[in-house]
């Protein structure tokens, strides 16, 4: 048997095909799982008030966030492409400060990458034909890294449905400095939901409840929103995504 399906049948089919079978059971880590079809999933989609307040503000964060990160992403490499002197300290520079989520620093450099990769000959023929900076920004850069742009997007997606770290601790800060002024609310969340994304409340529910099967029915969920998301974007690029030698 090829290592490649031993490893893929560990680490992803049996954890992916048990998640499944979890979710339509009621199982909490101590007793074995009890069978309640689909009663996670109707209870996630009527009557679990937190879910509705996870679902919307993970949504404004993709909304707002994805954008943001790509076109912060790309302004930047814009810049840094067309800097006549000390280009490669300025790359440093502003490489530095994303040490720290390597994603971003990743996303960053592919885009300059891709800038510096175009060429230049595209630029002068524009600019014979009267094209001032932002007919080629708009005519000739912006179609060259598109397909750039699409993983930026497609990553920041996934990202965001994943967007778990900064909320979690965000809540239990603020919670923490609440708890000083005499609250005993629930961290998770603090305050009024505001930090409350899908997959804090999937933590909330498999690792302090341990309601496991409540929280691989929203793993599940997740995953296939994840992957319609993902199938929607792909799909519709084929309208604005533009690949070199393809005569698009």
């Amino acid at each position: 048997m090829s290592p490649w399906i031993v490893g893929f049948s560990i680490f992803f089919g049996y954890p992916l095909v048990m998640s499944v079978y979890l979710s339509f059971t009621h199982y909490d880590l101590l007793s074995p799982p009890r069978w309640v079809g689909l009663g996670n999933y109707r209870y996630m989609f009527g009557s679990d008030p937190q879910v509705w307040p996870a679902i919307r503000n993970t949504l404004w964060i993709i909304a707002v966030g994805v954008p943001l990160q790509v076109l912060f992403a790309f302004g930047v490499a814009v810049m840094l492409a067309r800097a006549k002197q000390g280009a490669g300290f300025f790359r440093t520079v502003f490489y530095l400060p994303a040490l720290a989520p390597p994603v971003a620093a990743t996303l960053g450099f592919v885009y300059l990458l891709t800038i510096l990769d175009v060429p230049k000959q595209l630029y002068e023929s524009a600019h014979l034909d009267g094209a001032g900076w932002f007919q080629r920004l708009r005519w000739v850069t912006l179609p060259s890294v598109s397909p750039v742009i699409l993983f930026a997007v497609v990553i920041g997606v996934i990202q965001g449905l994943q967007y778990f770290t900064q909320a979690y601790v965000a809540a239990n800060v603020a919670a923490g400095q609440a708890s000083q002024a005499g609250s005993n609310e629930n961290t998770l969340g603090y305050p009024e939901n505001s930090t409350l994304f899908y997959p804090v409340l999937l933590y909330q529910h498999g690792f302090r409840y341990f309601n496991m099967g409540y929280a691989s029915a929203m793993a599940i969920v997740l995953l296939g929103v994840a992957f319609a998301i993902t199938l929607l974007i792909i799909v519709n690029s084929r309208r604005w995504v533009h690949y070199q030698g393809t005569g698009r």
